[in-house]
């Protein structure tokens, strides 16, 4: 596996390094044990991504998971953006402070 490097704010410099693997050690460092629903998050932040070249607006994350945004940060604490961003190895999201 690649070495991981974060930038100063612990986001994946090299975005296209990312795999499962790489998920569930970013999401080890923030201490979240990796569920069937946090992989749903992910997967939807990660098409978006890949699709679009950045990450989805919130609405689209609970849309197309059915989860409400209480339920996200309930499974993300730092949020969807510095939370379920990160783990799904994308670079910080603009407007993320």
């Amino acid at each position: 596996m690649a070495e991981l490097k974060f930038d100063g704010d612990g986001f994946l410099i090299n975005p296209e390094i990312w795999d499962n693997e790489v998920a569930e050690q970013i999401a080890n460092e923030d201490g979240i044990a990796m569920t069937d629903q946090h992989w749903s998050i992910v997967k939807v932040i990660r098409n978006n991504y890949e699709e679009k070249g950045n990450a989805p607006m919130i609405r689209t994350i609970c849309k197309e998971t059915g989860l409400k945004l209480k339920d996200i940060y309930e499974l993300f604490p730092l949020g969807p953006a510095r939370g379920a961003c990160r783990v799904a190895g994308l670079p910080k999201p603009d407007g993320c402070v």
